[in-house]
Order: C-alpha cells, then structure tokens, then sequence
C-alpha cells in the first residue's frame, strides 16, 4: 500500500505517514520501472520494524550503551533475481520537547553519504538480529511448542497414535527451554546484555505473539502467503507461487513440507479411516481443545483456530507442528554461526545514534574526521561480540546423538506394516531432497545461492555430521 503509512497514534508517535516518497523510490530504479509498475508487479518488498519497535525507542535510549529506532527496510528486486536495498527509514518519535525525528538514507556515492548508509545498515540489521532471536526462533519455535508438548503428556495416553506421530517432535524441548531461561532470556541474560532491546526484549517478543503470532500461519505456504512471498496456486507444485523465484528458505522448505505433510496423510488415514471417528476421539479433542484454550489461552477466541472435524483438519495441524519443530527451527538455528558468526555481519545491536539525528558541531566534525570510529561505536563492544559468537557457536552445534527427520524409526511403526512402508516412503524423499539442495547450490542461475563467495544454502539438507555444520534437520528443537 503506498504511501507507507504507521498504525500508531500520531498525537504519541508523530507523523504517520513514511518520509520514503515515491520521488526517493523512483531515482533508486529509474530505468526498470515506475513505482506504481514496480507495486503492480511485486516488485517492492520492505523490512518493516516500524511499528514494533517504535513504542521502545525512547525507553531503550534510557538504557546505558544502547540505542533504538523503528525502521523500515525498502528493496527491489531486480531482474536477475536478487534484491536490492533501495531505501532505509530511521524514526525516533517526539521526546523530551523535540519533534518526532525521521531520515531516509539510500546508497550513495560520495564518501559521507556512503558512511551514512553503512551505519544505516547497521542499525537495521541489529533490528534485524533482534527479531530474529526473539521472535523467528525463541517465539515461532521454542515458546509456542511448549503447549503443544504439555497437552500432548496431559491429553494422549502412551498408546495414542498422534503422540506416537509426535513425541520425537518433542524430544529434549522442555529441557532446553529451561536452560534458556536460566541463561539466554532471564533478567540480565545473555540476550537482555546483548540484543538491542535491553531489558525490553521478553516484552517485545510478547508483542509479537500478540500482534503477528496464528497458528493457521505457521505452517510454511500458509507462513508464505501472509508475508506476500507467495500466491496461492493449486497448478504451481505445492500449491504456491513464489513472489521471488529463487528463495532459497521457501524453495528447500516446500520440499521438505511436503514430505513431512505425505508421511502426516499415510499416518492419519491409516488410524482415521473416517472423519467420525477423528470427532469421537475424547482424547484428541481433548488435547486440541487444551493447546487452544488452555496453552494459547489468551487466543483462545480467535476465529482463526483450525477446527479438528476431519482427517484433513488432523493432517493440516500435525503438518503444522511437525514442520515448525524440524524444517522452520532448524532453518531460523543451524545457520547462525555461518551467518552471524563474523559479527559485523549481523550486529547484535546498535549502540550509538546516527550522527546527523540531531548534532552538535562536535559530534558532526567527529564523524567527518573519522567515521570508521562512529561506525565501530555503532558495533556491540567487543565483550558483547565475543558473547554473541560464542552463544551463536553452541547454538548452531548438532550433538553427536542428534537424531534426525526421517531417521530413527519408532518400533511401533515397524510393527505396523502400512506405517512402516509409509515412513520408509518418507525416508526416502528426504534422501533424495539431499541431492537436490546439492545441485540447486551449484547452479548459476540461482544467483541467492550460487555466486562468488556466497555460502551455499544448506539449512534444510536433512542429515548432518556433529558439530557446527550449517546443515541438517532434527526432529526435534533440541538446541
């Protein structure tokens, strides 16, 4: 939607309506098209911490070492495939007397402009990071996995066949969410001592669960098409349409989404020849009725819920979970390390403001005279990279026990033989996904993956050797 409007109140937050004009967005892309073609032609896509991050900023400034602003992200994709950044926008509302105050930095050519750029850079990406951490790993798998492992020991007894489909999706969860909150997310932690937010990062990730989480979008095209990545599609495979083509995440992950998805079909049809019987199973209504009410209770009214009335309504929500504890945590961790590894690469966070929000001559001539010192003042300190790499390091590690999707049958699959073709039918897809991640990352088309020093995409390559590997997909959040 142009223009790019905030949903916050501007009596608190100022001027809704962003400074990125279509005059900006045109001198980016004069030559390839107008902005009204490049909306019409999806063209635009934007990384918007705008309105998340906004309500925190004057808070997080009051932290010691630290700085914040909301942002929004705009880039093009180009011809060939890639995006291109063409626009950032800083906000730092009203505070203190001063008027809300916003820059838009593009990429530049003179040398203080292109300072300027880099550090705008930097602050997104700790936007970025932050995020990340908080809401596309800790929120979108750990955390909400919680209820479904509590119905599932509360709701199902042993023999029930969906927490036998289940419980190696659960394996070590609990265990490792306990130790984050002794250690990453607590008070003080590595996350609160590290990440931009400060001591508002639990509150921001609660934000997110409030404002962005349902569980009818969890599931990866459904993930897809809320985020405009995809159109649904039923003549397109899987279902879906891709808004850029050669998406990496999207293009492994639908393979792998099927997979679990066929390997969900055999199981529950097997089971649940009827869909009656599906609606007379006490305990598996019992159990959807507790993750909905009970474990994301304060949703528990939203109309957006799966109803559990048939075998396709059971497939969809297993699919679901399934999927969220292997391919999407394994995609959001085992790349850490490769990725963020080299901190400035991935700051964690940006300490100081941008040099032009307010100057004094001082602080200005400072910048001009050596803006290599504003930049790294900008960076974590060295303490807090050091941190972050280590924590990161451990994260991205597979145990030498890990086990992994379509690996381990369960003896009660073996027992049963339409359940063991079946899996064994699974096992085999996710083999052969092995050597089709393999040549996707050495073709030259594929200029997200394949290029001059490029890491090869291997985030949802099944198997994997112990240790930091940026590859492999456990069962399980384990990690």
């Amino acid at each position: 939607e142009w223009p790019l409007m905030s949903k916050l109140d501007p009596e608190i937050y100022g001027p809704a309506e962003s400074a990125i004009t279509k005059e900006i967005v045109e001198q980016e892309i004069k030559g390839f098209m107008t902005l009204e073609e490049a909306i019409a032609q999806k063209k635009l896509f934007m990384l918007d911490y705008h309105d998340l991050l906004l309500p925190y900023v004057n808070k997080t400034r009051e932290l010691k070492g630290t700085n914040l602003y909301g942002s929004r992200t705009l880039m093009f994709l180009t011809p060939t495939g890639t995006l291109r950044p063409l626009a950032i926008e800083l906000t730092r509302p009203p505070s203190n007397g001063k008027p809300q105050w916003k820059h838009v930095y593009t990429p530049c050519w003179d040398a203080t402009g292109a300072w300027l750029w880099k550090l705008a850079k930097a602050h997104v990406l700790a936007h970025d990071s932050g995020f990340h951490q908080l809401v596309s790993h800790w929120l979108r798998t750990h955390c909400v996995t919680e209820p479904y492992i509590i119905a599932t020991n509360r709701q199902l007894s042993q023999m029930h066949p969906i927490r036998r489909l289940l419980l190696p999706h659960f394996r070590y969860t609990m265990q490792i969410n306990a130790l984050a909150r002794l250690l990453l997310i607590n008070a003080e932690g590595v996350i609160e001592s590290t990440f931009s937010p400060g001591k508002y990062c639990m509150q921001i990730c609660s934000d997110a669960y409030d404002q962005l989480w349902r569980f009818d979008h969890e599931a990866l095209p459904a993930d897809l098409i809320s985020r405009g990545m995809a159109v649904e599609d039923p003549t397109a495979p899987h279902g879906v349409k891709l808004t850029i083509e050669d998406y990496p995440f999207a293009n492994d992950g639908l393979l792998i989404y099927d997979a679990i998805k066929q390997w969900a079909t055999s199981y529950v049809n097997h089971y649940y020849p009827q869909a009656s019987l599906v609606e007379s199973d006490e305990e598996l209504q019992a159990w959807w009725n507790e993750i909905r009410t009970v474990g994301h209770g304060d949703k528990k009214d939203e109309p957006w819920w799966p109803q559990l009335k048939t075998q396709d309504d059971l497939i969809g929500i297993v699919s679901t979970i399934m999927w969220v504890t292997s391919g999407h945590h394994s995609a959001v961790n085992f790349g850490q390390y490769d990725f963020a590894g080299y901190f400035p690469n991935r700051p964690t966070m940006s300490r100081t403001k941008m040099p032009n929000e307010d100057p004094t001559d001082e602080e200005w001539q400072s910048f001009i005279k050596r803006p290599e010192n504003a930049l790294l003042d900008c960076f974590p300190s060295q303490i807090q990279a050091t941190k972050v790499m280590s924590v990161l390091d451990v994260l991205s590690s597979h145990s030498p026990e890990e086990e992994y999707i379509g690996a381990i049958t369960e003896a009660a699959w073996e027992a049963e033989p339409t359940i063991k073709a079946a899996y064994e039918e699974f096992r085999g897809r996710l083999n052969e996904l092995e050597a089709i991640i393999d040549s996707r990352n050495i073709d030259p088309n594929l200029k997200n993956r394949s290029g001059a020093g490029l890491v090869p995409y291997q985030l949802l390559k099944p198997y994997s050797e112990k240790g930091v590997t940026g590859k492999g997909i456990p069962n399980s959040i384990s990690i």
